[in-house]
């Protein structure tokens, strides 16, 4: 696999908090490279895990929602075959996949869950990219404050309130995350330590 990173800026649908008592209904990626572009897509509907049900608060929730409620119920597919389908998607990307959320840590630990409970392994391995945590670097604010309403409009100007459609939002996350590269971009590099440092580093790891 390449040592480039691609960015696979994800969203998901659920009928619960966590998986396991709960399902994921949906999953969307949009793959991105770093110059921006936009190389493929994911998106499946997923059939419900088995003894699982909906949490009461979410599915509460989803009744205020019913036009996206029918769009991640639609030609749900087994969930086997689908994940095993997504793990052969990312690893025919040309680079390695690191996963992209706003945020990222309940995105990631549900998709996490599936593809070691249902493939065996994880392509993403350990680490994602958590936007909210990369808009307090940049804005210089308090974690609360990194939500979309306090970002600046050049980030957001293409990025539509969520659809609660996975492919719609993954697609949102994506374009949220070039721009923010952008301003990434205007930053001063710092000094990368020295090649001794950064190899005691390795050996303390």
């Amino acid at each position: 696999m390449p040592n480039s990173e691609i960015y696979i800026a994800t969203a998901i649908e659920t009928d619960g908090p966590i998986p396991g008592p709960h399902s994921m209904l949906s999953l969307a990626s949009a793959a991105y490279q770093r110059d921006k572009t936009l190389v493929s897509t994911f998106t499946v509907n997923l059939e419900l895990l088995p003894d699982a049900e909906g949490d009461h608060d979410t599915m509460a929730w989803w009744r205020s929602k019913p036009e996206a409620w029918a769009g991640c119920r639609h030609a749900p597919e087994a969930i086997g075959p689908a994940k095993r389908a997504y793990v052969d998607w990312l690893d025919h990307l040309p680079g390695r996949p690191l996963y992209v959320g706003h945020p990222a840590a309940g995105g990631y630990k549900i998709v996490a869950w599936y593809l070691h409970r249902y493939v065996g392994r994880n392509p993403f391995g350990r680490g994602a990219l958590d936007l909210r945590t990369m808009a307090m670097t940049l804005l210089h604010q308090p974690h609360r404050k990194s939500k979309m309403r306090f970002m600046p409009e050049e980030w957001i100007h293409d990025s539509p309130p969520r659809t609660y459609v996975a492919l719609d939002d993954a697609q949102s996350v994506g374009r949220l995350m070039c721009h923010m590269f952008d301003s990434w971009d205007t930053l001063p590099r710092l000094p990368i330590g020295e090649p001794e440092m950064t190899l005691r580093l390795k050996d303390e790891d």
